[in-house]
């Protein structure tokens, strides 16, 4: 098992992030459209829509992962009264950071890069890869506390003004 990551991810005080939103997402596979929708409202908001491609696709993968891979079998993928995952965009001066929480307290497993390559036809398989290309740092983090699961987060470096 992966030990839990936060390499590269410098220390984070919430208090002086200098913005942030989040959204709760409902266990379908719709709620990727709504993440990039947020996605590309907030970033708009705090003047970053440059950034839009790199962070939604990142956006879409943790949170495809965490739809497909963190919600137990027996989910209701039409209506719950919690919705199982949550998109969290926080900004500081020179840096952004994606963070998606599910309930799983399992770790987000990566495929070895020759793994890729031997199946170009493959259709999953290569979201932490792209994760961990278009952004600057990614890891997870198990929940502690009344909240179960873990939260996976990706580090944009934004440029300074």
């Amino acid at each position: 098992m992966l030990e839990p990551l936060r390499q590269g991810l410098p220390p984070l005080n919430l208090a002086a992030a200098s913005a942030a939103a989040s959204c709760a997402l409902p266990a379908r596979y719709e709620a990727v459209r709504e993440a990039r929708r947020f996605t590309r409202g907030t970033l708009d908001q705090w003047h970053l829509g440059e950034r839009f491609d790199d962070v939604c696709l990142v956006v879409s993968e943790l949170v495809t992962n965490a739809l497909r891979h963190a919600l137990p079998a027996n989910t209701p993928r039409l209506a719950a009264p919690e919705p199982p995952v949550r998109l969290h965009l926080m900004r500081w001066t020179g840096r952004l950071v994606c963070a998606v929480r599910d309930p799983s307290d399992e770790g987000p497993v990566t495929r070895e890069p020759e793994d890729l390559s031997e199946d170009c036809s493959a259709e999953s398989g290569r979201g932490l890869f792209l994760v961990d290309t278009f952004s600057d740092s990614w890891g997870w983090h198990p929940l502690a506390g009344a909240l179960s699961g873990k939260v996976v987060w990706a580090l944009f470096r934004l440029p300074q003004p």
